[in-house]
């Protein structure tokens, strides 16, 4: 059974990712943790125990989400939620067992460092993240 410990980080997809991380900054008090190339297009800021990822919407990231945020588009990219410990055949089968078909198990990196995830969609095609709470090491 799966277990929600807290959420680990929101991805918000942006055309003008200084406008955000100037607002997310300054407005809310938020530090940038990590930004990785301009290519990959990821700014990650610390929001507690949390991250928020802004993502440049022309980047490789970017585009993998779809067309840009608009009025009736979407800008959240995905929500993550860490989990309790729990292996990856036993978090496959648990999907499995609840017709959920998952993405790859990797490591990523989230707002506590690197570890195990995968992605999956809820029944609206919203894109869900679960980030297991073994430990992982730095790619």
């Amino acid at each position: 059974m799966i277990r929600v410990r807290v959420i680990d980080h929101v991805v918000l997809r942006s055309r003008n990712v200084e406008r955000l991380v100037a607002f997310y900054s300054s407005v809310l008090g938020c530090e940038v943790e990590r930004t990785l190339p301009a290519a990959v297009g990821l700014i990650q800021l610390r929001a507690g125990d949390s991250l928020i990822d802004i993502v440049d919407v022309d980047s490789e990231l970017g585009r993998a989400g779809g067309g840009p945020p608009a009025p009736s588009g979407k800008n959240l990219d995905h929500v993550c939620l860490r989990i309790e410990p729990l292996s990856q055949e036993d978090l496959r089968r648990w999907l499995a067992q609840h017709g959920v078909e998952p993405g790859e198990y990797s490591n990523r990196y989230g707002a506590q460092g690197f570890g195990p995830s995968l992605y999956i969609e809820d029944p609206d095609g919203n894109v869900v993240e679960l980030r297991n709470d073994l430990v992982a090491s730095d790619p």
